[in-house]
């Protein structure tokens, strides 16, 4: 109880103002956070534990606890990222397992016996949330063409659709007219899938000024075997992997006007580094939101990426995506004539009732994230120099403090080590998907949260990192860095292998 509360008495942060990016972002605030106001005493204390590190002799403060008190004990097995936050009271320990439950559950298309499971598809990538988020660690994509069950999936959309109103910089795109938001792979029986997503790579070798010799994968995607027709000649595909999903409900509660205080879409302080705000409209709230999760940061909350992710990847309704077809087009009339598991009086007229996708919610945003390991081993503290030596913390912020809330405790008032400002940002033609997202452009992605990223290989068997896990290794993941970070990877490129080595101990640290 007194470590708890050595916490949950010191975290508070100030309320800061909105960036003036843009007239669009003064309505953004929170209005999925029931958050109390902070006293000038606490904005004081706050400000001075979030101040940047400057000796690096030794571990700071609380950086033990990336998730603060919602911190886990660290485990050698693949269950390390399937822990719940280790403050929660114990009646949401019940909820937790509830929603673990409809997260592993496979579903199955309709019509069948088993109502409470029925409604998969009729065209899908999964028939579960596991399935993509196997152990809630990050997927990978296919190791050979008859591997396709590997988490991974392509994002469709060509030019044009209306923006919507009072969102600024809004780069319009609309789905395939025929194929939808993305490309799913399965169909319920009767069905020809929608198509498949092939990759290819080709070797891109990169030397290093000391003679070290990396071969990075370029890869190049395609859709092939199109069922209903041929998708439509601007078609813009975006490969996606599935991210980890440790510390989602901490990241929602970090207040909206301290992640835009990062903002500097212009580069006012000419450091090279301009984070930009994804603004999008909420689907359950009604009105402009910051975008937080997403590899662009499309979902405004855990609830709607969540729903999003029913709709789209199984093809199963909630309240906030009521559409029993999921993803299904009016071009696609076998599908839309399919069955669906949505009946009047049964699991609320959905196929995902209100409580279930409740569940899922407190699920995902209770995984709490593993304690760190090795914070005062001599490489590990090089490493962490020279990470701020390459400016790398202005994209991948250390830390911030969630708002005080009422009724989730397990996210109130903790200092929370994430790694990042949760901003879009140009990261080069190189990692360009050339698909713009609401306001990212096709050469933007959010700043991935670094926090466990030392756990890949032990929870989901692998090492592949990046927005479609291009990346075998944390290097390669690094050299692949452009734009805006172009020049944090050239100067990681100049550095000494022994300080390469050192740089990569510190982030498997984390």
């Amino acid at each position: 109880m007194l470590r708890r509360l050595s916490f949950t008495l010191l975290l508070a942060l100030p309320a800061l103002p909105l960036a003036a990016e843009s007239p669009a972002l003064q309505p953004l605030g929170d209005p999925q956070l029931d958050a109390l106001p902070r006293t000038k005493a606490e904005e004081a204390r706050i400000a001075k534990v979030l101040a940047p590190a400057g000796d690096f002799s030794k571990p700071e403060a609380f950086e033990a606890k990336p998730g603060g008190a919602a911190s886990v004990r660290r485990t050698d097995t693949a269950d390390a990222f399937s822990q719940f936050s280790a403050n929660t009271p114990p009646e949401g320990e019940m909820n937790f397992k509830l929603g673990n439950a409809l997260f592993r559950k496979a579903w199955i298309a309709a019509p069948s016996s088993t109502k409470a499971s029925d409604g998969l598809g009729p065209y899908f990538n999964a028939r579960a949330c596991q399935d993509c988020h196997l152990k809630d660690g990050r997927g990978h994509p296919p190791e050979g063409p008859e591997d396709g069950r590997v988490s991974m999936f392509l994002r469709l959309s060509v030019p044009g659709g209306p923006s919507p109103e009072g969102i600024a910089d809004w780069l319009a795109t609309q789905p395939d007219p025929i194929y939808g938001g993305q490309l799913q792979d399965l169909a319920s029986p009767g069905l020809a899938p929608e198509g498949r997503m092939e990759i290819s790579y080709s070797d891109l070798p990169v030397t290093f000024p000391d003679g070290t010799l990396v071969t990075l994968r370029q890869p190049t995607y395609a859709f092939s075997n199109p069922a209903t027709g041929a998708p439509a000649p601007d078609l813009m595909l975006s490969p996606r992997v599935a991210p980890q999903m440790i510390g989602l409900g901490l990241l929602e509660a970090i207040p909206a006007a301290d992640i835009l205080a990062h903002a500097d879409p212009e580069d006012a302080d000419g450091d090279g580094i301009s984070g930009r705000a994804q603004v999008v409209l909420s689907v359950e709230f009604g009105v402009p939101m910051l975008g937080r999760f997403g590899l662009k940061a499309g979902a405004p909350t855990i609830k709607e990426q969540s729903a999003g992710a029913f709709s789209g990847d199984m093809g199963l309704s909630t309240a906030l995506h009521p559409d029993p077809h999921g993803d299904c087009t009016a071009a696609q009339t076998d599908c839309r004539a399919g069955a669906v598991g949505q009946e009047d009086g049964v699991r609320d007229g959905l196929e995902v009732d209100h409580q279930s996708l409740d569940l899922v919610t407190f699920y995902s945003r209770n995984l709490g994230v593993p304690e760190r390991v090795k914070l005062d081993d001599p490489a590990v503290l090089r490493g962490k120099a020279a990470f701020y030596g390459l400016n790398c913390q202005s994209c991948h912020v250390p830390k911030f403090v969630t708002a005080r809330l009422k009724g989730r405790p397990e996210q109130s008032f903790q200092l929370i080590w994430p790694y990042s400002d949760l901003l879009l940002h140009d990261m080069g033609p190189g990692l360009a998907d050339g698909r713009p997202e609401g306001r990212a452009t096709g050469n933007e992605w959010r700043t991935a949260p670094l926090w466990g990223i030392g756990l890949t290989k032990q929870v989901s068997a692998h090492s592949q990192f990046l927005h479609d896990g291009r990346a075998r290794d944390l290097t390669e993941a690094i050299l692949w860095h452009g734009g805006e970070a172009q020049a944090a990877r050239d100067g990681f490129m100049a550095l000494p292998a022994p300080d390469r080595a050192d740089l990569v101990a510190f982030l498997e640290s984390l």
